[in-house]
């Protein structure tokens, strides 16, 4: 999936020269968390969020260092400060350069930007210009639509026994040897031996994202690494 299959078309943005006021009452106006700042060429020169407004002195939440940080810092240091907690404007203010992304970049690729950056929106560019913004929000919108919905159509246990041991031999995580299922009335039996108890989890996550499997019931063991004996921890219940 690309970013312009999820990206928000209609994007609210602001101008470089645009009164802090203006931009703070956008974003409560319109419940966004940040604005796209484009210039009157149409170019993107960065981005105003919520974390560049949490320290205004309106607030009372201006950086205060006490003094003998203050004298490390020096001049430079404090001025920057009081710009970015009395500035304005926009653009005294903004976040630049901006981090972007295309309309065929893949999700996959924009979520990683936004893990790597620690941000929680991506503009969309294409030549140049803005064509859409991407959210951590959109992202939700695009799983709900993608999750998959209960099915409740029965499956012949046989079936069923097959389709699950080709699931689970499909899976990297699953243990080669020492492992197999029982199915009855559409409840899956684990049976067999792990060797880490995420594999447990894994397994069970995995049937149940299987059409027809109406219940998993825990069978394994654990071989505990320290003694090289199997380990029969609490077997879970039908689900």
């Amino acid at each position: 999936m690309k970013a312009s299959e999820i990206m928000q078309r209609d994007v609210i943005t602001a101008t470089p020269a645009m009164a802090i006021a203006d931009a703070v009452h956008l974003l409560t106006t319109h419940r966004i968390s940040a604005l796209p700042v484009v210039d009157e060429g149409g170019t993107v020169v960065g981005l105003l969020s919520e974390a560049d407004l949490l320290r205004r002195v309106e607030l009372g939440t201006e950086t205060q260092l006490p003094a003998w940080r203050a004298l490390l810092a020096g001049a430079g240091r404090m001025a920057a400060d009081y710009v970015r907690t009395h500035a304005c404007k926009v653009d005294e203010v903004m976040s630049s350069p901006v981090i972007s992304v295309s309309p065929d970049t893949e999700l996959s690729e924009v979520v990683a930007l936004m893990e790597s950056r620690r941000i929680r929106r991506v503009p969309v560019l294409e030549d140049g210009r803005l064509v859409g913004i991407v959210t951590r929000a959109d992202l939700m919108v695009a799983l709900e639509r993608l999750l998959p919905k209960a099915n409740t159509r029965p499956v012949a246990d046989a079936e069923l026994r097959r389709q699950v041991l080709a699931a689970l031999k499909a899976q990297r995580w699953v243990p080669r040897t020492s492992f197999d299922v029982r199915v009855e009335n559409g409840v899956v039996e684990l049976i067999g031996l792990i060797q880490d108890p995420r594999e447990r989890d894994a397994a069970r996550v995995l049937l149940e994202n299987m059409p027809g499997v109406r219940a998993v019931v825990d069978r394994l063991l654990w071989i505990e690494a320290s003694s090289g004996f199997p380990v029969e921890t609490p077997k879970s219940q039908p689900k």
